[in-house]
């Protein structure tokens, strides 16, 4: 176990494919690193400590700015692919052969993208919050959220992550406590960055015939979360990403939006270390469903 935490783990870079990627490590070596993917406009210092610690418990975490992001060198290309490829060869610089990949929001679709070009690379996947190729976006409320005044900025993070609901409020403003206790941190997203994440966002949600057949491909066991009521990636795109990924399960919280682990952090830790550790084996060997625990009492 290192002594670092998501709050105290020091910046490292490493270079692959002529970027400069920075990245943080910590937990408990020895297994299969997790190696989180971040959401628009995020930087390393968006992830929940809560969720990022607790992961750290039984397994080393890896957090990185892909390329063009906040304290990482280069552009950020205009399509997933491309950063799923200049991830890959951020793992491989760090000498990994085996990893588990989670990502969140388009960081779901770049992971997705990482589980495609990277074969026996990766061993499993977490997508939360995301969508498939060609998803259906009709719903979503994300420009006009994006586009907003908050005042203090930081609530625009509450209309992202969380629902009106009060509980769901309580949540978010404890979620934005803790996201600000890492004193040290990364320089914000240039806005030229932000509007590229924007064009691959476009690319990526494009419909044409046989969108969708790219997802037969990701044969690793794949746990998909999602909130109940997602403003920003609508929650019926989780659905068809359970329904055609060949080994995956689904989980959905309730009374929950875009940022539903931020909301059940201990129960989403518990619920990826199981999965993590066990994927979709039963004691008999023969695949299944987990027993997941339960939800905590809302009294």
């Amino acid at each position: 176990m290192t002594t670092h935490t998501h709050q105290t783990a020091p910046t490292q870079y490493v270079e692959a494919n002529g970027i400069r990627f920075a990245y943080r490590r910590f937990g408990k070596v020895g297994g299969v690193p997790l190696v989180l993917n971040q959401h628009y406009t995020g930087t390393m210092d968006y992830w929940d400590p809560a969720v990022t610690n607790g992961l750290a418990k039984t397994r080393e975490v890896i957090l990185f700015n892909n390329a063009g992001v906040s304290s990482s060198s280069g552009e950020v290309p205009p399509s997933f692919p491309e950063m799923g490829g200049n991830a890959i060869a951020f793992i491989k610089a760090l000498g990994l052969s085996k990893v588990d990949v989670l990502g969140f929001s388009i960081g779901g679709m770049v992971a997705q993208e990482i589980a495609v070009q990277g074969g026996d690379l990766i061993r499993r996947v977490i997508l939360v919050g995301t969508g498939p190729r060609g998803a259906d976006m009709a719903a979503s409320q994300s420009h006009a959220i994006f586009s907003g005044t908050y005042d203090p900025p930081e609530q625009l993070w509450l209309a992202v992550h969380f629902s009106p609901s009060a509980s769901s409020r309580e949540a978010g403003l404890a979620f934005l406590k803790r996201k600000w206790e890492r004193q040290d941190r990364d320089p914000e997203m240039s806005a030229e960055a932000i509007a590229r994440q924007g064009e691959a966002i476009g690319k990526y949600i494009a419909q044409h015939e046989g969108v969708l057949d790219y997802l037969k491909g990701i044969r690793q066991p794949t746990l998909v979360v999602q909130g109940s009521d997602d403003v920003i990636i609508p929650t019926h795109n989780s659905y068809v990403l359970q329904q055609n990924l060949p080994n995956a399960q689904l989980i959905i919280y309730p009374d929950a939006n875009h940022g539903s682990f931020y909301q059940y952090p201990e129960l989403f830790v518990a619920q990826a270390t199981q999965f993590l550790d066990a994927g979709f084996k039963t004691p008999d060997g023969v695949s299944g469903n987990l027993p997941f625990p339960a939800l905590p009492s809302s009294n």
